[in-house]
């Protein structure tokens, strides 16, 4: 026999003697490594750690807190209101005492602004009615001179003289009555022609006059107050 081809042969026994071995060992299962004591202490839950008590709360750990913060005063006015009838009753009258003393505040407060209402709205009814109130009372003065007048005049011994001169004074009295109360005469006999104050009637050829003057007055105009009343009707002049 061949020296060489027994020894391979020799060789691959026990290759294949070794391969069972070696995956026995590569397939079976590592042993887990004995945990410490700090290990086992971290896997338990937070909870059993800090000592909190896991379980549900119930109704009495609920309302517990709040009755607890209700303050001890408040409880016991309550307690005494809720045990005291005729306390409650007392506090209701006085309520209602408050509140009818407003409402009566109230109605008399409507019924004063009402009464300043109508009477105001009665002062200005009178104050448009008598505005003319104290004028009356001074033109009454030029009325009275003018009946006088005409009685003298109406004598069979009348003098003329007299009645003219009366005639003047009554004049003169309506005029500082009118002035009194702000009603001015406007007599523009000689001045330029103004538009706003005049009224031209007619135009006169005046060569001695510059042009647009009023050579002669028909009718006085009246303001009151600055505001014309009536415009005064003139003649106004032109070049020749």
């Amino acid at each position: 026999m061949n020296p060489e081809r027994d020894r391979q042969h020799d060789n691959e026994t026990d290759t294949a003697a070794a391969r069972p071995e070696q995956a026995h060992e590569a397939v079976a299962p590592q042993q887990p490594a004995p945990a410490d004591a700090s290990d086992a202490a971290a896997a338990q839950p937070a909870s059993e750690q800090a000592g909190i008590d896991a379980s549900p709360p119930t109704a009495e750990s609920v309302s517990a807190p709040a009755a607890e913060s209700v303050p001890g005063a408040a409880a016991e006015t309550t307690a005494g209101l809720a045990a005291d009838p005729a306390q409650l009753n007392m506090l209701l009258e006085d309520a209602r005492a408050k509140a009818d003393q407003a409402h009566d505040q109230l109605l008399r407060t409507r019924a004063e602004m009402e009464n300043m209402s109508r009477r105001q709205a009665k002062e200005l009814e009178n104050a448009h009615k008598f505005a003319l109130e104290g004028f009356i009372k001074e033109l009454l003065q030029v009325r009275d001179s003018l009946e006088l007048g005409h009685a003298a005049a109406q004598a069979p011994d009348a003098d003329v003289a007299k009645l003219r001169e009366g005639t003047e004074l009554t004049l003169k009295l309506l005029s500082d009555t009118m002035s009194k109360f702000g009603v001015e005469r406007v007599d523009p006999e000689g001045e330029p022609f103004n538009p706003d104050y005049h009224q031209a009637m007619s135009m006169q050829p005046r060569p001695d006059l510059p042009a647009n003057t009023v050579t002669n007055v028909i009718q006085s105009g009246y303001t009151l107050n600055g505001r014309l009343v009536r415009p005064a009707l003139v003649m106004v002049s032109s070049q020749a």
